[in-house]
């Protein structure tokens, strides 16, 4: 797979500019054509205004299409015991006009979009900052308006059980037993590849781990990686600090589940990442005060600044320079349909096979006529034969 990097201006900055030859073509899963196609800018050629102008993006929402694993070597491995082949994971994203983004739509819109790819942890990142966020602002404003709790005797159970009536469990902290409120799990904490703690257990518990030879002192990692399908964002539990290597052959579901005294590890089967449809717009600023200019919101343009672009469908005028540098390698990638199925490669390889499929059937079906017709012959002229 070979994507076909081409530079149209010299881009300034710090280090010395290089140029690239357009007609050259490099390997998408290298680390060259990764860093290339990850630093992916508007660049016209002695106008650096060009690529700051990104407020159009205030007009759309953020929506996440499916995500792709590409092994590259470890640039960084120094010693024997480092992971000299690690797994670079992406996610593929939409910005739909705000407008038409559907949830409900894999594919979230049909007309007016840009689509992109970019490293997982800058995407999960900012996109979980933006969605804590804007559940943050909703609670808030749920509270304001719908929970009559100003009077109450408790308030703040009052405020409680007002979100829970509505179903907002993002909104309040369940309690325990003793009333004490349980700590929420925080996939912020773990997306990008994190040293997990097990809690503490009895003296029981971990001489019953090492008849079954496991051994607690090993060191683990969670992070997120991409489901086989390339639908989810889910967390597993790793043996190495880079989260390439898994704990068992579960995704570290059964590690994790041992050594936390039979608890389910939490995303590791639930997306981190929804397929809502998520406004890049700010109307108001931190103190609730409605802004003069719609702004757009840090965690999009976190996430829109480094991505590969390809914005050939994106409506005239909200752009003025479209980037199209990422879509030869898009488009040879996991992908998501319209109607949610995510499919590998690219549509005219499909196209391909689905022809190839028709006419082997059509062959099929005329053989077996022509068989038939020569059998139906045969015992015709046995007949004939012994009148």
């Amino acid at each position: 797979m070979k994507l076909a990097l081409a530079l149209l201006a010299t881009a300034t900055s710090a280090m010395a500019a290089t140029t690239i030859d357009a007609t050259a073509s490099v390997a998408a899963d290298s680390k060259f054509g990764m860093d290339l196609l990850s630093k992916a800018r508007r660049v016209e050629e002695g106008d650096d205004a060009a690529e700051a102008d990104a407020t159009w993006i205030s007009g759309f929402s953020l929506k996440f299409q499916g995500c792709h694993h590409v092994a590259q070597y470890n640039p960084d491995a120094e010693d024997e015991e480092d992971v000299k082949i690690i797994t670079k994971r992406l996610i593929r994203f939409r910005l739909c006009p705000a407008e038409y983004c559907s949830a409900s739509s894999g594919g979230g819109c049909r007309s007016g979009y840009g689509d992109y790819i970019v490293d997982m942890d800058t995407f999960a990142g900012s996109y979980l900052e933006n969605k804590a966020e804007q559940e943050e602002a909703n609670c808030e404003s749920y509270k304001e308006n719908s929970c009559n709790c100003y009077y109450a005797d408790d308030e703040e159970a009052c405020i409680d059980e007002c979100y829970a009536d509505a179903g907002m469990d993002e909104c309040y902290d369940e309690v325990d037993e003793n009333g004490d409120a349980v700590e929420k799990f925080d996939p912020l904490n773990y997306y990008a590849c994190a040293q997990y703690e097990f809690p503490e257990q009895d003296d029981a518990y971990y001489r019953k781990l090492e008849d079954a030879g496991d051994d607690e002192d090993i060191e683990y990692y969670m992070g997120a990686y991409c489901s086989d399908e390339g639908s989810k964002v889910v967390l597993g539990l790793f043996t190495d600090d880079a989260c390439t290597n898994f704990s068992d052959d579960y995704g570290g579901r059964k590690t994790y589940s041992s050594l936390s005294g039979g608890e389910t590890m939490p995303y590791s089967q639930t997306s981190i990442i929804d397929t809502g449809c998520y406004s890049c717009a700010v109307e108001e600023d931190a103190n609730g005060r409605k802004l003069e200019e719609v702004e757009v919101s840090e965690a999009c343009e976190a996430i829109y600044e480094p991505a590969g672009k390809c914005e050939s469908n994106l409506s005239y005028g909200t752009s003025s320079y479209p980037n199209e540098a990422g879509c030869d390698y898009m488009e040879g990638i996991k992908i998501t349909r319209s109607n949610g199925i995510v499919i590998a490669g690219a549509n005219s390889a499909n196209a391909v096979a689905n022809t190839f499929i028709g006419l082997f059937s059509v062959s099929f079906v005329l053989l077996g006529s022509y068989v038939y017709y020569l059998k139906t012959k045969l015992d015709r002229g046995r007949i004939n034969l012994s009148d």
